[in-house]
């Protein structure tokens, strides 16, 4: 079972958001793009890059996206208290 892993998220305040922003990427838009100039996250700056954490540091619907879905397939949205987001996995370890 991985214990760290990569991703990339878009953080958003509401569902049709996140599935407006989902339909886009669907089509080919860039990740780090619609992060920069959507997400509500601190890493929208960094086009939604999180870097490496490990299993249980994000919130529990967010850590279990993260460390039970597909790597390299934009999921969502994942409601948390924070809000919705796109998650992309880059990598599991």
């Amino acid at each position: 079972m991985a214990k760290r892993a990569c991703a990339l998220h878009i953080l958003v305040k509401t569902e049709a958001e996140c599935q407006a922003l989902k339909a886009q990427l669907d089509k080919g838009a860039d990740f780090h793009q619609l992060a920069k100039k959507h997400s509500l996250c601190p890493s929208g700056k960094k086009g939604g890059d999180l870097g490496e954490f490990s299993k249980g540091d994000m919130v529990g619907p967010f850590d279990k996206a993260v460390f039970t879905g597909p790597e390299l397939k934009v999921q969502g949205p994942v409601k948390t208290r924070f809000g919705y987001h796109l998650i992309k996995v880059l990598y599991r370890h």
